[in-house]
């Protein structure tokens, strides 16, 4: 946790920490209260019950209280869908298409790889469709996940801030061998990026040159 290899990795962290101290307080709180209240009114100490009257003040506040963190926890949560689904202008396109069992990835100049690479501090904008079934577009380093369908463009994008190599998984059932749908995103910097495009540019013109010049 909060590596920040992504924009979105430490709003992510943050949120999910929120909710863990949150949840592991009261498992602890209520597991202390139930364990007092057995020890202080065993049957021992207390061998004939009495009736207990509603307390309207202990009433409103554990009313309030849980409603003010789920207002909190729903106000973390609505300001990372909201990162994740405005895509900034300018963003490098990157088609993605799933299928049983590998990820391809097609760039603007018509490039398809089985890796996904990208240059660093660039935000990156993806169009995910898949050709059979129901998949996941995972990058765990990353913070990001997607589903995607058959029949249905979905939209996601990140911004990597470190160059390295990171996994891509798919994080949904998707068949026999959906454990081994895995793949890599290779984070560069920008000139190295725009030299390994460009090779492809430079491969790609010579063999139209070939083409002519047999024709």
């Amino acid at each position: 946790m909060f590596d920040d290899l992504s924009n979105f990795a430490s709003s992510t962290d943050v949120t999910f920490l929120f909710a863990l101290i949150v949840s592991i307080f009261f498992v602890l709180l209520i597991t202390f209260l139930m364990i007092f209240f057995v020890i202080k009114y065993n049957r021992k100490r207390n061998p004939k019950g009495t009736n207990i009257h509603g307390n309207v003040g202990l009433e409103i506040t554990w009313t309030a209280i849980p409603t003010i963190i789920v207002l909190i926890m729903f106000w973390f949560g609505w300001q990372g869908y909201e990162e994740m689904v405005n895509v900034p202008n300018g963003a490098m396109p990157v088609n993605v298409t799933a299928r049983q069992w590998q990820w391809s990835f097609t760039y603007e100049n018509g490039r398809t790889t089985d890796t996904l690479y990208v240059p660093v501090n660039r935000p990156i904008k993806l169009t995910l469709q898949s050709t059979d079934v129901n998949h996941a577009f995972f990058i765990p380093a990353f913070r990001l996940k997607k589903d995607v369908f058959p029949n249905r463009e979905r939209i996601a994008w990140f911004e990597a801030k470190e160059i390295g190599r990171y996994d891509i998984a798919c994080a949904s059932y998707c068949g026999l061998n959906h454990s081994h749908m895995y793949s890599k995103i290779v984070v560069m910097n920008q000139k190295d990026f725009d030299n390994w495009n460009s090779e492809y540019a430079t491969k790609d013109s010579v063999k139209v040159k070939d083409t002519g010049n047999k024709n």
